[in-house]
Order: structure tokens, then C-alpha cells, then sequence
């Protein structure tokens, strides 16, 4: 106690700490909306899952080389020599993918409950930047293994840029640092991954809290009608709110080892230029856009495929500005709610194409080819066709 007081003493000589202590305690009294509920906890597992990956990238980063030559051998060392390094490494895999899939379910439940109108619409603005990022994040990080999945899907990937008119030519060679993807490739992620990207994630997040916590929690009333949250009727940032998302950070973290341990991310074989495995895909959350982009051929094809996928991207900016509705209870509006079940409805539907297609699939005991394009083709019976 001594401590505390003599350590609370010296801060209230040199500094006004009445004005931050207010502030602290009026953001932990905070009354929530009556709906608040564990739907809103998704916010704060992107946050939590933000600062496992900035920690466990830290201790990556220790061992980790950026080279064609060292890449992949230090992954390795990192796994079978490293005390632990096997488990925040597969926490950092496994981090990157439940952090976009927390991104994603937090802005569904803010679509579909109208907490992007009237005065939020820069909160949402700042989350619909903070969600590219995320992925931008996901998408240099995968090629930093340099194992052959990798390499290949960074090929493909970077490939998509050519298709922009104009401009793609210079900016699939500005991506990769040159024609093909190479060690500058590797040396340019790298870079983007572990500086750029933490430092701009970080200024949007600080943003975004700044903007949530001025505004606070949206009720369900309409536009211009939102009143005061009585104390009766609101529910107390701490410590209820509080304690459901410490159940969840605990949830979180048991998660992440169960996953560690039951399904490791293989480090796979080195990559090599000249073998091309068959079947390369991206992972799941480009899965909608790559099987997207499948169904545009033909001379301008590959320009209307990029405006295709651009577009979900520019109606999720624009759209607090579009929808001009005072209305935000999902019930009262059927036509906001109908385009958002549409297209989230479509994005899992092209994920699911893009993950079967070119594979073989047995559906109600028959064997399909799924081609191409998603669309299935029975497999010929072998041995019936000889036994008759």
C-alpha cells in the first residue's frame, strides 16, 4: 500500500491525474444499450487476438530470417529448437484466421443491427478499413514461410493485379519487386507485415475505440431518437459487460492452444520455382473473389471480374451514406437486411465453390468431379461399368 501511495503521489505532483482518473472512471461506468449481449463481444476478440498476434509476432521475429535461402530453415528452427516455439507459432497462424474471422462476424452483427447510422458512420468507415487491413495483413504473412503452397498462392495472387486496367502491368511488378515473385518479393512483405501494417492497424484501432467510446453502443431507436440510457435500464460497462469479454478472452485462449495442438499449420517443403503443385488456392477468406473472378473470360473479362469484386468493398464504404433510413431494428428494414443476407449468402456460397472445385466430391453415396467453375459432374462407376 506504501507503494501504491507514494507511486500515486508522485504522478499527482507532476501531472493532472484527477482529469485521466475522470475519465477512466466515467468510460467504466458507461451504461450499454438493454440489447447489448454476447453478439457484441466480437469487437473486443479482434482486439484481444490483435495483441496475441502483435506478441507472438514479437517472439517470431526474434529467429525469424527474411531470406530465400534462410526463410523456411528458420521456421523450421523455430519449431523443433525454440522452447515453445512450435505453440506461438501455431498461435500466430491460427490468430491471423480466427482475428479476420472476428472482424467479419463483428461488422455482420453491426450491418444487421444499424449501428453504422447517424452519428457512427465514421466508426464504421474506420472498421471497414481496419477489415482490409486485417486481410492485407493475412495475405503478406503467408508468403513469409516460403514453403511451396505459399510461394504459388503468392504467385496467383500478385497475378490477379495485371488484370487492372491501365495500371496493373506496373502494379503486379511494384507487389513483387519485379516479374516473377522472388527474394525481393519475400523482402517486400516482410516489410509491409512487420512494420507497415502494425503500425497503420494500430492508429485505425486507436481510432475506432476513440469514435465507439464517443458515441457509445447504438440503441435500437431510430435516427434522432436515441435517448439517454437510464442507469435502471442500461447495462453497466463494468462489470458485466467486462466480465462476459474476459470469459470470451479466456474461451479465446483455449481455443487458440486446442488448435495449436489438434491442428497444426504444416511448415511444408521448401518453395521451388520450378514445381508447380497442382491446385493452388488462396486461403478461405479470398475464396469468394477467386472463384468470383473464374466466371469473367473473354477479351475485357478479367476488368469486369476486378470491378466484380471491387464493388462489395465500395458499397460496405459508401454504405452508411446509402442507406439513409432512420430505421435501425433489423425488422424494420427488410430491404437493408434482404441485400446484406443476399450477399453474405453469396460470399459463402463462392467460398464453397472456390474450396471444391477442381477436387472430386461424393454427394448421397456418388462420386462427383466438381469443375472449374463449382459446377459438379458424376464420375463414371468403374467397376459397375465392367461388371455389366
Amino acid at each position: 500500500m506504501a507503494l501504491k501511495h507514494s507511486v500515486s503521489g508522485f504522478l499527482a505532483d507532476r501531472y493532472d491525474m484527477e482529469t485521466a482518473t475522470g475519465f477512466l472512471r466515467k468510460q467504466a461506468g458507461k451504461r450499454l444499450p438493454p440489447h447489448t449481449s454476447w453478439l457484441h463481444v466480437f469487437g473486443s476478440l479482434s482486439l484481444l487476438l490483435f495483441i496475441s498476434q502483435t506478441i507472438t509476432g514479437i517472439m517470431l521475429l526474434i529467429y525469424y530470417r527474411p531470406t530465400p535461402d534462410e526463410a523456411h530453415k528458420s521456421i523450421q528452427y523455430i519449431t523443433a529448437e525454440v522452447n515453445y516455439g512450435w505453440l506461438y507459432r501455431q498461435i500466430h497462424a491460427w490468430g491471423a484466421t480466427l482475428m479476420i474471422l472476428a472482424v467479419v462476424l463483428h461488422m455482420t452483427r453491426t450491418y444487421f443491427f444499424g449501428a453504422y447510422k447517424k452519428p457512427r458512420e465514421l466508426t464504421w468507415v474506420s472498421g471497414v478499413l481496419i477489415f482490409i487491413v486485417t486481410i492485407t495483413f493475412g495475405f503478406t504473412g503467408y508468403l513469409l514461410p516460403w514453403n511451396q503452397i505459399a510461394f504459388w498462392a503468392t504467385t496467383v495472387g500478385t497475378e490477379s493485379a495485371n488484370k487492372i486496367p491501365i495500371i496493373g502491368e506496373w502494379l503486379r511488378y511494384f507487389i513483387r519487386g519485379g516479374d516473377v515473385v522472388t527474394g525481393e518479393t519475400l523482402s517486400r512483405f516482410f516489410v509491409v507485415h512487420v512494420i507497415i501494417l502494425p503500425w497503420a492497424l494500430t492508429g485505425l484501432i486507436a481510432v475506432h475505440l476513440f469514435l465507439m467510446r464517443a458515441t457509445n453502443l447504438a440503441t435500437l431507436e431510430p435516427v434522432g431518437e436515441e435517448k439517454p440510457i437510464e442507469p435502471k435500464h442500461g447495462i453497466p460497462f463494468f462489470p458485466v459487460h467486462v466480465c462476459k469479454e474476459s470469459i470470451v478472452a479466456v474461451l479465446l485462449l483455449a481455443v487458440l492452444v486446442t488448435l495449436s495442438v489438434l491442428a497444426p499449420w504444416e511448415i511444408g517443403e521448401p518453395a521451388d520455382p520450378l514445381v508447380t503443385p497442382e491446385h493452388i488456392k488462396p486461403e478461405w477468406y479470398f475464396l469468394p473473389s477467386y472463384q468470383l473472378l473464374k466466371y469473367f473470360e473473354g477479351p475485357y473479362g478479367a476488368f469486369f471480374g476486378i470491378v466484380a469484386c471491387s464493388v462489395p468493398f465500395l458499397l460496405l464504404f459508401l454504405w452508411p451514406f446509402l442507406d439513409r433510413g432512420k430505421h435501425r431494428h433489423p425488422k424494420k428494414r427488410p430491404i437493408a437486411v434482404g441485400i446484406g443476407l443476399v450477399g453474405l449468402i453469396g460470399a459463402l456460397v463462392l467460398g464453397y465453390l472456390g474450396h471444391v472445385s477442381e477436387t472430386e466430391q461424393t454427394f448421397f453415396g456418388t462420386r462427383y468431379h466438381i469443375d472449374h467453375y463449382g459446377v459438379p459432374h458424376r464420375v463414371a462407376d468403374k467397376s459397375r461399368d465392367e461388371g455389366e
